[in-house]
């Protein structure tokens, strides 16, 4: 994901949704561990992330994958 379109996302996260900073930061972290052959895009491991650890509900992870697909 281009960098400006990942800024974007953070933003939309924050001011949108109300994801806490601390939140996404966590799932930057849990991100960045995985492993090479096993990450995916940043455009969708965030997202599953947060969800996989109850930081979004299912509703806005479809509110998420909806503005990724028109942004």
């Amino acid at each position: 994901m281009v960098r400006e379109k990942y800024y974007q996302l953070i933003r939309f996260l924050e001011e949108e949704l109300a994801v806490s900073a601390s939140s996404i930061a966590f799932a930057e972290r849990i991100c960045s561990s995985l492993t090479p052959r096993h990450r995916v895009s940043d455009s969708t491991s965030l997202p599953m992330v947060l969800w996989q650890y109850g930081l979004v509900t299912i509703e806005q992870l479809d509110r998420i994958f909806d503005w990724l697909e028109t942004a």
